[in-house]
């Protein structure tokens, strides 16, 4: 799923590096080495954490430690989204700079949304609906999401100094008081969670690869 990701930015020509966070106990592995290989923008840092929000706060820390300025754009992406395409990365570039803003993909939703009864499945018995939520002007978000390199991970770091409930960048850039813009993504762009999740986007990549 990493390689699908990182090709994506390899071939967007406004990505000028690509910084990878993963568990100090991964860094060493192979496969890393194989992926490096492909493009010299390409960059793994041993900057996991025990969460997400620690993960992408440890490696914009570095990315400030290592000189890439302050106010540049960075956009975090999540590998396990491998459904992401150039285009859709170019997409998100234009709006957000052309706006100066921070923003993120996202999807506006389609589905009824239900909100379950949380006492109904005590002992084993189904869920069952206690009412009908409007779907009006709600949004799935995707990634990647698009800010300022010190302003992101300054937000990303005070989140985790409350213990504020961040559950992406743009929800820690929400709690500092910032209104992201919402760029539509694409469906393509779903996060692969479970095995059936990766069947269908093995399906999806081989077709768009002919």
């Amino acid at each position: 799923m990493l390689a699908y990701a990182l090709d994506a930015f390899i071939a967007t020509p406004e990505i000028v590096s690509v910084w990878v966070g993963v568990s100090p106990g991964f860094i060493d592995n192979p496969i890393l080495t194989s992926l490096s290989s492909k493009s010299t923008l390409i960059q793994f840092l041993s900057s996991g954490g025990p969460t997400r929000q620690e993960t992408v706060r440890n490696t914009l820390a570095a990315m400030l430690k290592a000189g890439i300025p302050e106010a540049d754009w960075v956009l975090v992406h999540d590998a396990a989204r491998p459904g992401i395409f150039s285009e859709l990365i170019q997409k998100l570039i234009r709006a957000v700079t052309q706006a100066g803003e921070g923003g993120l993909l996202a999807m506006p939703l389609v589905d009824t949304l239900k909100m379950a009864d949380a006492n109904s499945a005590i002992a084993g018995n189904p869920n069952r609906a206690l009412k009908t939520i409007s779907r009006d002007h709600l949004w799935q978000a995707q990634t990647p999401q698009m800010f300022g390199l010190k302003s992101l991970h300054d937000a990303i770091e005070e989140g985790i100094r409350l213990e504020t409930y961040i559950t992406d960048e743009a929800s820690a850039m929400e709690l500092s008081g910032s209104s992201p813009l919402l760029i539509e993504g694409a469906t393509r762009n779903f996060k692969v969670t479970h095995p059936a999740d990766w069947d269908l986007m093995q399906t999806i990549l081989q077709a768009s690869s002919k």
